[in-house]
């Protein structure tokens, strides 16, 4: 049998039953003991937040920040201390996981040994009393869409881990009605090759099937190259939702400015008061083409990506000491000072090259440049 995702497709069209995806939307916090007082009793402080119909998410964070609480208070695993959930603005705060017809794909794999890969990925379908001749051809679709379909007869129980989490991800797949696909840091036990594969797979099947897919992860490239729009957390705090371009671009907080790149955002005390700008301490003309500042204290935040060098003074740059210069084939990593604060610049090429404990001059102000006030981005 070779079948397509094309022809997936169109099974899902012609099959009985039409996709059932579901906006979601939350309106609530959770904290796992009771009486929280302070933020930090919150496993998730209160957010509002909605996930549209067939789009594709990421909730991306270190360990601990609260991603899979949300997951799993999106699936019914867990039901909110506060607030609500709504699936098509129907309040599901109290129904369970089959009720709210969702599919969740586990970090590690759950699937029944003793079963063939058929049978573990038409598992879900046989609960439902889906035709056998049905069942048969969807299970086949999903298997030629992870590469499976040579192992269909074969036992579970001897397959390698990143086989038995592929059975997992069919089995989040294989319904066609279901309202959305969770994914908690499915690939984490998947080799890193075959974790792009398995990336690019479902992208493809989000982009045939148009699923509501919402995928936790705590890696920046699984998350920015999947999702359309990725939640950014931290301590408990949902603190931006966007697309790549605006979290790389204009973050709107100093963790998803520090979190997202490689390297992270560069960060320097400023000042604005009634002579101007002052970045650690030093004074630095505004160009005309910066807005308005508030008067007070500021951080600077700018990417290593923005940043231009000079082995001389040039208008608006400030004087760095050298710490450390990688060359990493494409580009440079050059590692700075200035007033005590690390600083970095990531360089296509260098004019003339720089050495440990030289000066450099470094750019920090032009249209890439944003100001923070208390970890929020200024207008």
């Amino acid at each position: 049998m070779c079948l397509t995702v094309q022809a997936c497709w169109h099974w899902l069209r012609c099959a009985k039953g039409c996709i059932e995806m579901a906006r979601i939307d939350l309106d609530l916090a959770h904290a796992y003991r009771p009486n929280p007082q302070q933020d930090s009793d919150y496993a998730l402080l209160p957010l509002k937040m909605s996930f549209e119909n067939g789009g594709a998410y990421a909730l991306l964070g270190p360990s601990g920040c609260g991603k899979t609480t949300m997951l799993n208070l999106m699936s019914g695993l867990l039901q909110p201390s506060q607030g609500a959930v709504w699936f098509d603005g129907q309040d599901v705060t109290r129904a369970t996981p089959q009720q709210r017809n969702i599919a969740q794909v586990f970090q590690f794999p759950v699937i029944y040994d003793t079963m063939t890969v058929a049978e573990n990925l038409g598992f879900p379908l046989r609960n439902r009393k889906v035709p056998a001749d049905q069942i048969r051809k969807r299970v086949g679709e999903i298997a030629e869409m992870l590469d499976l379909s040579g192992q269909l007869n074969q036992r579970a129980s001897g397959l390698a881990a990143d086989a038995k989490q592929k059975i997992s991800l069919g089995r989040g797949l294989v319904r066609s009605d279901v309202s959305a696909v969770l994914f908690d840091e499915p690939l984490t036990v998947i080799d890193p090759h075959l974790k792009w594969q398995l990336r690019r797979k479902l992208k493809q099947i989000h982009r045939e099937l148009k699923l509501t897919l919402i995928y936790v992860t705590h890696d920046q490239v699984e998350a920015l190259t999947f999702a359309q729009q990725v939640v950014v957390m931290t301590r408990g705090r949902a603190v931006q939702m966007g697309t790549a371009a605006q979290l790389f671009e204009r973050p709107s907080h100093t963790f998803v400015g520090h979190f997202i790149g490689s390297p992270g955002m560069n960060f320097l005390p400023a000042h604005m008061g009634p002579e101007g700008l002052q970045v650690c301490g030093l004074a630095v003309p505004l160009p005309p083409t910066q807005g308005q500042l508030p008067h007070g204290n500021l951080r600077l935040g700018i990417r290593p990506e923005y940043v231009r060098c000079a082995s001389s003074s040039f208008d608006g740059a400030l004087a760095m000491q050298v710490a450390q210069v990688q060359d990493v084939g494409t580009h440079f990593i050059v590692t700075a000072s200035v007033q005590g604060q690390v600083f970095k610049a990531r360089l296509a090429m260098m004019a003339e090259p720089l050495t440990v404990g030289s000066t450099v001059w470094c750019q920090v102000l032009n249209d890439k440049t944003c100001f923070y006030r208390n970890e929020e981005i200024v207008a």
